[in-house]
């Protein structure tokens, strides 16, 4: 067999793929990728792609960054990993002060773990232990959009609203209070009978709906989780205006703390560093991933505030220390991407060059709505999900069975172009630093892709 055939080979005997049915993959001769360059990815066989998710919404500033890879080749040459369990590191000190210096007013101590699930995870059993030392041990439950996702581990899961990822584990779970989700925003107006489903509840009836909750679960409630402006795995669904600052208003009235996952939204995705910024809101804890080591290495962060932190200052013998942490928390090479990362945002002036890549980016995606079946575009900032619709006519969705969603991303990674489906919703979120150029390239291979594969 050729070297391709000696991996395709082992993939399908020894690997298991994440979000992926197996049965399917056996049948499939699977891309593997072998190097980055830039905004493309490139496979054993030197085919280029774009990538059109950002290797699962991480990377910011291209593949092979000279920098981020001397950054990453300096710290190597000194330390790979030391424990951050009652000792420390450099590069894990400088990203803390820089994290706090980045992040809403009154984030001032950074807590590292390894990705987007294990940072929920942390700011959950901190603000439920939070309230033990506060002296209400009965504030034990947690309140959530429907539709959203914060993770895989049995927290995150037990705060999020996608039935599909979550209901084989129901008996695991903890409980929690699920409140509808408004209606999604839109770049515009679909054509007439052009909605994939009838509309959630408006932003004010979201807001009552939570505000009702948490008067009538007063005692009860820790903390509310949301995902600023995109719920992104919920089918890059967007927040209508005010929602976000009228949560924040909702926790302060009702003195409960309020979580803001910027898992992915984080790091400039929609345009400035955090998606809280765009409503001014200051959380009590807030999670980053993703895009923090710009796509090169797990890192995740938690950050919180003073009175949080202080809590859980005590007597040894008092056992208020927070009990959590992982092997790999803090890890030097991570950190030290993570520093450069911020370095090029700031020399490069990255979020203000961006205005330009997202208004072109949005203004472009209005075209999608010449094709028969596309039901929306929703986008906020370089994001955006285009929903697939069956029939216009009476809004009917293709059934899972069609994988009309799947077979688009095929039809575009013939073109040129790598992406990953909602079920029908075809998500796009490329790297920052894209040019319009490669951004136009992507645009026309999704557009063609899809209507190939829907007329």
């Amino acid at each position: 067999m050729s070297d391709k055939e000696t991996l395709i080979a082992w993939d399908k005997r020894y690997l298991w793929h994440p979000f992926t049915q197996m049965n399917d993959w056996h049948e499939e001769t699977p891309v593997i990728i072998a190097r980055g360059e830039g905004c493309y990815l490139i496979d054993v066989d030197s085919n280029r792609y774009l990538d059109g998710t950002a290797s699962m919404w991480t990377n910011v500033h291209g593949h092979n960054h000279p920098a981020l890879n001397a950054a990453l080749k300096t710290q190597v040459d000194n330390i790979a990993h030391t424990t951050l369990l009652g000792y420390s590191n450099i590069p894990a000190i400088q990203l803390a002060k820089k994290l706090m210096e980045l992040t809403p007013s009154g984030l001032n101590k950074v807590f590292y773990s390894d990705n987007g699930s294990t940072a929920v995870e942390v700011a959950l059993k901190m603000a439920y232990q939070y309230w033990q030392h506060k002296g209400q041990p009965q504030r034990k439950r947690f309140v959530h959009l429907d539709k959203a996702y914060h993770g895989d581990t049995i927290g995150a899961m037990s705060v999020g609203g996608i039935e599909s990822f979550h209901q084989n584990f129901d008996a695991l779970l903890f409980n929690s209070i699920r409140v509808p989700a408004p209606e999604s925003a839109r770049l515009q107006s679909p054509p007439p009978g052009r909605r994939c489903f009838q509309p959630p509840p408006t932003r004010t009836r979201c807001l009552n709906e939570i505000e009702r909750v948490l008067t009538e679960h007063a005692t009860e409630i820790a903390g509310i989780i949301v995902e600023p402006l995109i719920q992104g795995a919920g089918g890059m669904l967007v927040a209508p205006e005010g929602l976000l600052k009228g949560i924040e208003t909702l926790a302060q009235q009702h003195e409960t703390l309020l979580i803001v996952d910027e898992v992915m939204t984080g790091f400039g995705r929609t345009g400035k560093m955090w998606a809280c910024e765009h409503e001014d809101v200051s959380p009590n804890l807030l999670c980053t991933a993703k895009g923090l080591a710009a796509g090169y290495l797990p890192l995740a962060a938690t950050l919180t505030t003073d009175e949080i932190y202080n809590a859980f200052l005590g007597e040894y013998r008092e056992r208020k220390t927070f009990f959590h942490g992982h092997t790999f928390t803090g890890n030097p090479l991570a950190c030290a991407v993570a520093l450069e990362n911020i370095a090029i945002f700031e020399r490069e002036h990255l979020l203000s060059r961006l205005q330009t890549t997202i208004s072109h980016f949005q203004k472009r995606l209005q075209e999608f709505y010449q094709l028969a079946h596309v039901g929306e575009v929703r986008a906020r900032g370089l994001a955006a999900g285009v929903e697939l619709i069956k029939n216009p006519d009476t809004n009917e969705p293709y059934p899972l069975e069609e994988k009309v969603g799947i077979r688009v991303c095929r039809a575009a990674l013939a073109r040129g172009a790598m992406l990953r489906p909602l079920v029908n919703t075809i998500v796009l979120m490329p790297p920052l630093q894209i040019s319009l150029s490669e951004l136009d390239a992507l645009l026309d291979i999704v557009y063609r892709a899809i209507r190939e594969v829907t007329e």
